[in-house]
């Protein structure tokens, strides 16, 4: 380069660069989030969304996906994710595909053209991971009521509100209470089995009964012991108001098709053994409710998310064995996946009916076993 064409291009680099340095640009990244768990396919990738705002005069948009020493997955070097159509207005969309692993460090940087090499704004995710996310509902042992808050301990394991990705420290966002669940220690046992972040979606809520989970306008004929989530008609019957079946299926409408793994459903307390035997609910009636809210509840997200059920029917006894039939002929049917038998953790492993600090590490470790052991049936490492 001559020096007078070496002066041009340091007089077009600085016509470009000033007004940045004297106005920084307004970026931003709406995708991916911090801590995010992406689902990964069955092909072991997926495409991770990356979306955001750009300045004037941006016609490039390019990132790239870095890995920690010893991770699970595989770096991509810079790619242009969006470009002149695929930016509006100064929003710009696009993906970038990434392997199952992480956590990932992803940087998305700005440019005004494919011509000029010069980067003029950078922003960086730290953590996005590639991996199984997994929805938890029903009532205070599938929610945040245990004897003692968990932790954590792969540093894989992060959970979502509907709003933002958090590591998954107790209490989880989005289910009822403020003490300890199964999540950390099932989260910390998957990871460790799979090598992958895991997501958690929780949507359970303390005391509910599968009544009060039912579509809108659900008719049964006994209330729950609470009934704040059913109203009584004319006739006498009740019938379900629908908010949790909203809140439910909102959550995982949020995610996409196929954007979680499985819900893992954990409920049957509430229906089993209640104080006003109108209000008890097992056997048959169970089982036509809890199946109408799985096949309800897909035919609404649109698409035939599996189903994991547990069996659950116990105060801190035995359990009621007509319940657990109940659940039991979900899975011998097909319609739902075998969960863990949690009415067999008791005695010290229980606080009443909700789990010591130890009944929860206990009950963590019996769903990683079962829903593992479906995953690789599937063919799923």
């Amino acid at each position: 380069m001559t020096p007078a064409s070496l002066l041009r291009f340091l007089q077009r680099l600085a016509v470009c660069l000033l007004p940045w340095f004297f106005c920084p640009p307004a970026v931003s990244l709406e995708l991916p989030l911090e801590w995010q768990v992406f689902q990964r396919r069955d092909d072991e990738a997926t495409e991770v969304s990356v979306r955001g705002k750009v300045p004037p005069g941006v016609t490039l948009v390019e990132a790239k996906a870095d890995l920690p020493p010893g991770s699970r997955g595989q770096a991509v070097d810079w790619r242009v994710i969006a470009s002149d159509t695929q930016i509006q207005d100064g929003n710009f969309s696009g993906s970038i595909p990434l392997q199952a692993g992480g956590w990932y460090r992803i940087t998305v940087r700005f440019r005004a053209s494919a011509a000029d090499p010069v980067s003029l704004a950078e922003s960086t995710v730290e953590h996005v991971g590639v991996g199984d996310i997994f929805v938890t509902a029903g009532q205070s042992n599938s929610s945040n009521h245990g004897q003692e808050k968990q932790t954590p301990r792969s540093g894989l394991v992060s959970a979502f509100n509907g709003q933002r990705w958090q590591v998954a420290n107790d209490p989880q966002p989005g289910a009822s209470g403020g003490q300890g669940s199964f999540m950390p220690p099932f989260g910390d046992a998957m990871a460790e089995q799979f090598k992958v972040p895991v997501g958690i979606i929780a949507c359970g809520i303390g005391a509910t009964s599968v009544r009060e989970w039912m579509p809108k306008g659900t008719k049964f004929p006994n209330p729950p012991t609470l009934e704040g989530h059913v109203r009584k008609l004319p006739d006498g019957s009740w019938e379900s108001k629908g908010d949790i079946y909203e809140m439910f299926t909102a959550r995982m409408k949020s995610l996409g098709p196929h954007g979680f793994r499985a819900v893992l459903w954990h409920q049957g307390e509430s229906d089993a053994d209640q104080p006003d035997p109108k209000r008890t609910l097992i056997g048959k009636p169970y089982r036509q409710l809890l199946e109408q809210l799985i096949r309800d509840s897909r035919r609404d997200i649109g698409w035939e998310a599996p189903w994991v059920v547990a069996l659950v029917s116990s105060h801190g006894g035995e359990g009621v064995s007509e319940l657990r039939d109940a659940q039991q002929s979900l899975w011998d049917e097909g319609i739902a996946v075998e969960g863990p038998d949690s009415d067999a953790l008791r005695g010290a492993l229980r606080d009443g009916v909700h789990f010591s600090s130890k009944g929860l590490q206990k009950h963590g470790q019996l769903w990683a076993e079962k829903v593992s052991a479906w995953m690789l049936y599937k063919g799923i490492q």
